[in-house]
């Protein structure tokens, strides 16, 4: 038979398999036909590569390397590899937010060590998996663990690849060396022992056995053989499991998250032991992580981005970045407040007057045209009804438009890494305006010539996210000419707009001179004029800046009392938050439809 004819042969056995597979977890499993590829360069063109097949989570597919399947030796055990790869979709991770959590916890036991977390992850899942399959459903998993290992030398030196093994004969009650493992030190076999009654014991919590699992393998990620390493890949079929899918619910850390990882030997319902007071003590202290300090109930966007990276996500840190500070902002969002127009207009009818040949032919008023003569002349005898305008009975409401500056220099923290509640309070703010169908033009800026900006008044959600969530850490000019070409090309037929900035005493460079040589007051000045819906500072000072007598409140001083500018002083930038959840109900709150919440 030649080798084209082979793989259609297999290709068929293949999908005979999968409905066979998927009555194996339910008959009521319904996923999509598997992609099977009859090449690698197939499989490569699906996303699949290093492994004989994957799983993606974004449209629940299972992909499945043929050819790679073939080179194993594993044609034969279509059922158990279909099987597995369901499992993957039904039983853990199931969805891309449990693939996430699952990955944080992961990463929690491993600490200097957390770029293994995508592999553990998988090893962890697949022993959950396997373990269900081979005892509840009778399948040959480890038939495919002994074919793998086919021709190969015995492993005699402990690691990953030989504790992943060990762990399997343990749980299936194989003989010792029976996968190919012939190690006899007595702590890795007690490892394998403790791996064995993990899955066991939280093989309906295995979130929760996450990081335990992790913890139990962190020594052997130390030295890894070049040998495992290439049997793990050959595994690795989550390995971009989460590519495509919207991350949600990933910016907060889950309660169990906070405390510290129990090894497998301090668990007492691994262990069967009876738990002291110690244990109860050790298991509520707060997880220690130096490389955070301080850390809250919130993860930092570089940790935020390392577990999507983890995932499969391939995103630049910006991009990471947009996605965590729209995310951060959703409890915040409230409407942006509408001021009131005019009164709005209602027709009312006036009277009748003569349709005539050349007006709409749906103008007509039969009614009263029959009645006025039962022989319709066009232009003689038919009539329409004539209307006026009188003020409804509800006034209408416009959206009034954000022109929102923030501030990136040194001073800032880089939104990117660390928190930043300049470019979450900004998130806030404009993702309400846009709710309300306000438009929004979002500045940042440091130095001079250092400033991006959306293309005037957009609606684009993504656009203004970028532009908050940018980085400059230079020095502290306001980008003057900005503020005045904006509002010089303003009209009186342009909708209301308010100013608002978010920055620290460098404020005030917005009041020295622009590059024409013009007044930053004077700029200042016309802008609140043509926005015609008032500016507020938000800033971050230290002290009393009404009372100070330093030049920066002075200065502010002088903007509150001669222009009118709106100053609100937090003194640390977590307020912020505050102040962006209570300025539409502090400043518009009873003048319109944007009521805040």
């Amino acid at each position: 038979m030649t080798q084209s004819a082979q793989t259609l042969s297999l290709l068929d056995h293949w999908q005979a398999a999968w409905p066979q597979a998927l009555a194996v977890w339910s008959q009521f499993t319904r996923l999509s036909d598997p992609r099977l590829c009859q090449s690698s360069v197939a499989a490569a063109r699906e996303g699949l590569s290093g492994s004989f097949a994957m799983i993606r989570l974004a449209d629940q597919s299972v992909v499945v390397d043929l050819e790679g399947v073939h080179k194993l030796g594993l044609e034969d055990y279509a059922i158990e590899v279909l099987a597995h790869e369901i499992g993957h979709h039904v039983l853990a991770p199931a969805n891309a937010s449990d693939h996430y959590r699952l990955l944080a916890r992961i990463r929690q036991g491993l600490p200097t060590l957390e770029r293994h977390a995508a592999m553990v992850a998988n090893l962890y899942t697949d022993l959950l998996i396997n373990d269900r399959l081979q005892r509840q459903s009778g399948l040959r998993m480890h038939a495919i663990y002994q074919r793998l290992g086919a021709g190969a030398e015995p492993i005699r030196q402990p690691g990953v690849w030989a504790l992943y093994l060990r762990i399997y004969e343990q749980l299936w009650q194989l003989e010792r060396g029976a996968l190919g493992v012939l190690v006899d030190e007595s702590l890795f076999n007690t490892h394998a022992w403790l791996g064995a009654r993990l899955v066991r014991v939280y093989a309906n919590d295995w979130l929760t056995g996450g990081a335990r699992f992790a913890a139990l393998l962190l020594p052997y990620l130390h030295e890894s053989a070049q040998e495992e390493e290439k049997a793990l890949q050959q595994l690795h079929d989550t390995r971009e499991a989460g590519l495509d899918c919207e991350p949600s619910g990933l910016i907060d850390f889950d309660a169990d998250e906070l405390t510290t990882p129990l090894h497998p030997a301090e668990d007492p319902l691994i262990t069967d032991s009876e738990q002291d007071d110690s244990a109860d003590n050790n298991a509520a202290l707060p997880a220690q992580d130096v490389s955070s300090p301080g850390r809250g109930q919130r993860r930092e966007p570089f940790e935020y981005g390392d577990i999507l990276r983890a995932a499969g996500l391939k995103l630049s840190d910006h991009e990471l970045a947009v996605r965590y500070y729209r995310e951060a902002a959703l409890p915040y969002l409230i409407p942006f407040p509408k001021r009131v127009a005019p009164q709005s207009l209602e027709p009312q009818m006036e009277g009748l007057e003569i349709w005539e040949t050349g007006d709409a032919l749906d103008e007509i008023d039969w009614l009263q045209s029959l009645t006025f003569s039962p022989q319709p002349i066009p232009g003689v005898t038919t009539l329409k009804r004539q209307y006026g305008l009188v003020p409804g009975a509800e006034p209408a409401t416009r959206p009034v438009d954000l022109d929102i500056y923030v501030d990136s220099s040194g001073s800032m923290p880089n939104p990117q890494q660390r928190i930043s509640y300049m470019a979450l309070a900004g998130a806030v703010i404009c993702l309400s305006a846009l709710r309300s169908g306000a438009r929004v033009q979002a500045t940042l800026w440091s130095g001079k010539k250092q400033f991006l900006s959306t293309r005037g008044f957009v609606r684009d959600e993504d656009a203004i996210l970028r532009i908050l969530t940018g980085h400059f850490g230079g020095a502290t000019a306001f980008p003057i000419h900005k503020l005045r070409e904006t509002f010089a090309a303003r009209s009186g037929q342009d909708r209301d707009c308010h100013i608002l900035h978010i920055s620290d005493d460098g404020i005030t460079t917005l009041f020295d001179q622009d590059e024409r040589g013009n007044s930053g007051w004077d700029v200042a000045s016309m802008a609140l004029a043509r926005g015609r819906a008032g500016g507020t500072m938000a800033l971050n000072l230290h002290g009393a800046w009404q009372t100070n007598n330093a030049d920066y409140a002075k200065t502010l001083r002088k903007a509150r009392d001669q222009q009118g500018w709106e100053i609100h002083a937090v003194t640390d930038l977590a307020q912020l938050l505050d102040f962006a959840r209570e300025f539409a109900r502090r400043h518009y709150g009873q003048t319109g439809g944007g009521k805040g919440r």
